[in-house]
């Protein structure tokens, strides 16, 4: 994967102007951005359905599937996560993009403080609101991430098939199931490498539960295009979640990913493909 040096460390990618040679799509850039303890993998089926028309590019921000530690000075809260994010569009020089966020709420904290870059949001199943952490599984790794020794246990029910499909852990997040290979991808990282599992800790205790709510107040003034995208079936982030948080948008719009849970993109690719395609061109405004 092509790599970019940023004020916090080594970041992956990858970008299908640069698998291909050719030049940004016809329809103009999208950036995808995974959530928590996944990479750029989770959004593989959907960069196949858009690669055709647009150009997609996909960081791999230090979340806990990283493959190179965070500087020890990086700010790896919330914010700042967000800030490496935006140092990244910088960096590629991408414009007009459309932000696509999953499962995090990362890219509800560029509205207002660094969106200069961002032509229309996409927020598929993510944190949002009052619902950080989110479900029950947000609020177990934020509680082992306190207790000296507790991520490292937690994080090796990952190494057993069946505790990763119970619905208290990846399971929950999922409509159709994970390939237990895509979660050993996933995880290796973690359970590997202590300096990764490091910075996922830092993320984790620097969570401030109204994060999100602030991010909220400046959501109401963001005047670009906005498509809230949630998963029919998602358990872990209320489907009322994100009803509020299109109502809230003042272009926002609100639709439902049939057969899908959190992992919004891995469920049904497809139908996320075709909202993105019909949001790009406008027509949910055109009526």
């Amino acid at each position: 994967m092509p790599e970019i040096e940023l004020s916090a460390g080594t970041i992956e990618y990858s970008d299908t102007r640069t698998d291909t040679g050719t030049g940004d799509g016809p329809d103009g850039t999208v950036v995808l951005v995974h959530g928590l303890a996944f990479d750029g993998s989770v959004w593989d089926a959907l960069v196949a359905e858009l690669r055709e028309d647009f150009r997609v590019v996909v960081p791999v921000l230090p979340l806990g599937s990283h493959r190179h530690p965070m500087r020890p000075s990086a700010d790896l809260s919330a914010q700042g996560v967000a800030d490496l994010l935006a140092e990244f569009l910088e960096r590629l020089d991408l414009r007009a993009v459309t932000l696509v966020q999953n499962d995090a709420g990362t890219a509800q904290l560029l509205p207002g403080v660094r969106d200069e870059r961002i032509a229309r949001l996409v927020l598929t199943s993510c944190e949002a609101l009052d619902n950080y952490p989110p479900g029950v599984q947000g609020r177990t790794l934020l509680a082992a991430s306190r207790v000296p020794g507790g991520l490292f246990l937690l994080l090796q029910s990952f190494r057993v098939p069946f505790l990763v499909s119970m619905r208290s852990s990846l399971g929950g997040m999922t409509a159709r199931g994970i390939p237990y290979e895509r979660v050993r991808r996933w995880y290796r990282p973690l359970l590997t490498d202590r300096a990764i599992r490091r910075d996922l800790a830092r993320f984790l205790r620097s969570t401030q539960k109204d994060t999100y709510l602030r991010a909220a107040e400046r959501l109401r003034h963001f005047d670009r295009p906005a498509l809230v995208a949630w998963g029919a079936e998602d358990r872990m982030m209320p489907s009322e979640t994100g009803r509020r948080l299109a109502e809230l948008l003042p272009r926002g719009r609100y639709v439902e990913i049939p057969g899908a849970g959190t992992l919004v993109p891995m469920d049904n690719p497809s139908a996320l493909a075709h909202e993105l395609r019909r949001f790009m061109k406008g027509e949910e405004e055109n009526g």
